[in-house]
């Protein structure tokens, strides 16, 4: 559950535009801000202690307004949203762009921007360093797990791969047995909000020939967020820290290979890898 509360008409001189003149002069920018979080414990205590204070995020929303000019009020209001959910407890923000002033050839009373982010979907004001687990058993793994790779360094930058492992399946009680699993670990940077990060996954897994017939069923290729950053949410497409990221040896061993200092849900990877390292049947380190 989540409320919003609603700050509008935050208004400062700012410098943001893409033409000279813009930058040199400034003009007036107004921001409407509407940000949720569940405001039960606050109602229950009447403390602001347990409040998400709209001083203090009308404050930051006034800092990010006037501080380095961007070209385009996309890069502003992304920048205003970052902000917001800077803030521990807020779950959402909608930001509204008012830019009344802005150089157009016809008469007009207003531009404006609205966006809405969740920690999932904002995009980091920087890359931000992500782990992914990709496997397989259906076909060359390999091989696709190769191609795959080359697929996501379009968006990610690889700063490592782990060795090949191989492992048994995981199956569903009472199904058909199958082929052992290959499986790796990249660990890498990206400037992908989460969810996007999410959908080239998906979009390398389909362009590989993945069908999602049955839970746990034979596959040709398992793209898998386990962990972007430091971040710890939950929605009904994706939970990081990945549910599995400390129980499967699959993805400690390569990982702790990659980054031996790792941790996960405050957990050593590396000493979780090694109480799992018997789960593991075959280990290429050359591979790729």
């Amino acid at each position: 559950m989540s409320d919003t509360i609603w700050l509008s008409g935050i208004t400062a001189h700012a410098r943001h535009g893409v033409f000279d003149f813009e930058r040199e002069n400034g003009q007036e920018f107004t921001i409407d801000v509407g940000y949720e979080y569940d405001t039960r414990a606050a109602a229950r205590t009447d403390s602001i202690a347990v409040a998400v204070s709209y001083a203090d995020v009308a404050a930051a929303v006034h800092a990010a307004l006037t501080s380095d000019p961007v070209a385009l009020i996309e890069a502003l209001a992304e920048s205003l949203a970052r902000a917001v959910l800077a803030f521990e407890g807020i779950d959402a923000v909608t930001v509204v762009v008012h830019k009344p002033h802005a150089p157009l050839a016809v008469p007009f009373s207003d531009v404006t921007l609205t966006i809405r982010r969740t920690r999932l979907t904002v995009v980091p004001q920087e890359p931000v360093t992500c782990v992914l687990a990709l496997g397989g058993n259906l076909g060359d793994v390999p091989a696709t797990l190769r191609s795959a790779i080359a697929r996501l360094t379009a968006a990610v930058t690889v700063d490592g791969v782990g060795p090949l492992v191989r492992t048994g399946a995981m199956t569903l009680p009472g199904s058909a047995p199958q082929d052992d699993y290959w499986n790796t670990v990249l660990v890498g940077r990206t400037a992908l909000a989460a969810t996007e990060l999410l959908n080239l996954c998906q979009a390398v897994e389909l362009a590989h020939g993945r069908e999602r017939h049955e839970r746990w069923g034979a596959r040709s290729l398992d793209v898998d967020i386990v962990a972007y950053g430091g971040l710890d949410a939950e929605t009904n497409d994706l939970t990081l820290p990945h549910p599995g990221a400390t129980t499967r040896a699959f993805v400690l061993v390569p990982w702790a290979s990659v980054d031996s200092d790792a941790r996960v849900r405050g957990l050593s990877v590396a000493a979780l890898a090694e109480e799992m390292a018997g789960e593991i049947r075959e280990s290429r380190e050359v591979w790729l």
